[in-house]
């Protein structure tokens, strides 16, 4: 009886063991298949932020209650993302803020050793110029730092869409 305990522990053992290696090693390459993915979607300059957190200059970060997302397509970038901050001077009523569709004039991007993309990015909207510096983590999390010419900084977190 105790023989066949110790033979059932042991099969338990080596079973529950397999199952951990067969799982992670799965998850390996589930890994691997979403960091090729945005890695593509970054040199084809076809990508969608969804962003919800900002954060403000010299203010605390916010969650963002609303659906604000920023699209890379190719030549053009779409910027829905909320603004809070000071802005020095804007068009009367406010201008657009950061909701434009606009066309890219300077556009660079780097990997670095970890697969992190470092991403520059200059467009002009109707109200102002904006460089825009994004990071991509090979996971798809990002952070966007916005620094237009007659406004405060912001930056924005958030995750590449799909994934």
């Amino acid at each position: 009886m105790k023989t066949i305990r110790l033979f059932l522990t042991g099969m338990m053992m080596a079973i529950t063991t397999w199952g951990f290696v067969s799982c992670s090693s799965s998850g390996a390459v589930a890994k691997s298949e979403q960091t090729q993915a945005i890695k593509k979607q970054i040199e084809d300059r076809h990508y969608t932020i969804d962003v919800i957190r900002a954060t403000p200059m010299n203010e605390s970060s916010r969650e963002l209650t609303s659906t604000y997302s920023l699209t890379v397509n190719r030549d053009t970038i779409i910027s829905h993302l909320p603004y809070f901050g000071q802005a020095y001077n804007i068009p009367y009523g406010g201008g657009q803020g950061l909701i434009f569709k606009a066309p890219i004039t300077v556009y660079s991007e780097s990997f670095d050793a970890k697969g992190t993309a470092t991403i520059s990015i200059r467009t002009r909207s109707e109200d102002d110029d904006y460089h825009y510096q994004i990071q991509i983590s090979d996971n798809g999390s990002t952070s966007i730092h916005v620094t237009p010419n007659n406004r405060q900084a912001i930056s924005f977190y958030g995750k590449v869409s799909n994934f």
